[in-house]
């Protein structure tokens, strides 16, 4: 994959952890939904916005968290969670039955966003 390429993929996942909590009038501009783990739903209503307030916010990229600079995956402390890790996966569709063959293209990419403790892993 090309610098270019793995460029265009980060800003779309930038994009979509930033937005998907904005209510979208039409399809979105990047399409794809986010799922949170068990651990996750069974933390008290104000830890979660913070975890996911956080998980749109994250943009401590480094070598190590992101070797091939998509930005689709990240790692925190929250108080009142412990360690939280987010993850992008890439599907054809929202079927999410086959993966995508090309994540540079939103057209042709469905996005999952999974949030869980570091616990669940």
């Amino acid at each position: 994959m090309s610098d270019e390429t793995a460029k265009q993929i980060a800003k779309m996942n930038d994009r979509f952890r930033l937005n998907a909590y904005v209510p979208c009038f039409g399809p979105p501009a990047v399409p794809g939904h986010i799922v949170c783990t068990a651990g996750i739903a069974a933390l008290p209503p104000e830890t979660q916005i913070s975890i996911r307030a956080d998980v749109a916010d994250f943009d401590d990229f480094t070598e190590d968290n992101d070797p091939h600079g998509e930005h689709d995956f990240g790692a925190f402390d929250m108080t009142g969670a412990g360690k939280v890790f987010w993850k992008i996966d890439y599907y054809a569709d929202k079927s999410c039955a086959t993966g995508s063959e090309d994540p540079a293209d939103p057209a042709r990419t469905f996005r999952v966003l999974t949030i869980m403790l570091a616990s669940e892993y």
